[in-house]
């Protein structure tokens, strides 16, 4: 997952705070009504990444590195943990075969435990090194993951047994995307392009320019209307075809995207974005045609999220760090133990 631009932040700035002015895109401060709800206090003071939700269970899973918190996602409270991770950054969620796969970054494996019971069921060695993004993709019944190295691979979800891996044009290792109909899609961040890989065969398909969007990181998509949604380093985001691989249209978004997220239910489109502490929501009017209504506060380094299409709720998480020592490296700050949250936006 990207890292964040921290620069020329003051370390008072860094605090967990939820009124952040937005920078970039412009609009309402609670646009369509959405505005922090709720903040829970988590057990975790390391790094984190991707959040990934259960729609069959109604849970939500936290990547904290060592373990998966996972909540109920009708209480948003904490109801158990996935423990012994190396370096998790998030989970592939198959429901149709009640198992779950975390992406071990550390381990160049996958965790298989059991979505009901959260029981680890067997550790599966990938023929990748540092997994990172993963996804599960219905049509196929696997599992994808991508790596900071040109190359994906798939496991099948039934069996927990690798099906293969893929040599992609490019580095890729940010959020991805399924169509559902045998189509998966990745962001190759280092040559700012689309990848659509066919799910059954395992074969690169397309390799499609983002331009003008750079270092693209955050993806979802509409599966109705076809288009995949791209966070962009340059606060934007793209949208493009997912049949032609046109960009039809690009919005300003804040800054430090690292997620994006599309609800079917209100046709909004969100970026996480971890610089600014804000939360960009746009309307999809039509397939080609879209509005930017406004950014919502959150926190600084909020930069990942997830959407419960059920309640409407969005999750975000964020924590305090401690000012960087002299000559450390720009990205290595600790966090304050204790100031790690999750929080819950809504429009009620």
């Amino acid at each position: 997952m990207k890292q964040l631009r921290w620069l020329g932040i003051a370390v008072g700035m860094l605090a967990l705070t939820l009124v952040v002015s937005a920078q970039g895109a412009q609009g309402s401060s609670q646009p369509e009504g959405y505005h922090v709800v709720k903040t829970v206090k988590l057990n975790n003071n390391r790094g984190w990444d991707y959040m990934d939700i259960d729609n069959a269970r109604h849970r939500l899973y936290v990547s904290t590195g060592d373990k998966e918190i996972v909540l109920n996602a009708d209480t948003d409270a904490v109801v158990g943990e996935v423990t012994g991770l190396k370096g998790t950054h998030g989970v592939g969620i198959s429901d149709r075969d009640n198992h779950g796969f975390t992406s071990n970054g550390a381990g160049n494996d996958t965790t298989e435990f059991n979505l009901t019971t959260l029981k680890v069921i067997k550790t599966i060695p990938l023929p990748i090194v540092r997994p990172d993004g993963v996804i599960y993709d219905p049509a196929s019944d696997r599992i994808f993951y991508f790596n900071h190295d040109s190359h994906a691979a798939a496991v099948d979800a039934k069996t927990g047994t690798v099906a293969g891996s893929i040599l992609l044009p490019s580095r890729a290792a940010e959020f991805a995307a399924a169509d559902g109909r045998g189509h998966v899609y990745d962001n190759l961040e280092s040559s700012s392009q689309e990848v659509e890989i066919n799910s059954r065969t395992l074969k690169v398909m397309h390799v499609w320019p983002l331009a003008p969007c750079k270092g693209p990181s955050g993806l979802s998509m509409d599966r109705t209307s076809r288009r995949l949604f791209v966070g962009c380093d340059n606060n934007m985001l793209a949208v493009m075809n997912a049949d032609t691989g046109k960009v039809v249209a690009t919005l300003p978004i804040g800054g430090g995207v690292d997620a994006t997220r599309f609800d079917p239910k209100t046709k909004l489109v969100f970026s996480s974005n971890g610089e600014d502490g804000t939360m960009t929501v746009i309307h999809e009017d039509s397939p080609d045609h879209y509005t930017v209504l406004g950014n919502v506060p959150t926190a600084r380094s909020a930069r990942t999220m997830e959407v419960d299409s059920q309640t409407g709720k969005l999750y975000t998480v964020a924590a305090k760090f401690e000012p960087r020592k002299p000559g450390a490296p720009r990205y290595r700050r600790h966090m304050v133990p204790g100031s790690f949250a999750l929080i819950v936006v809504a429009n009620h």
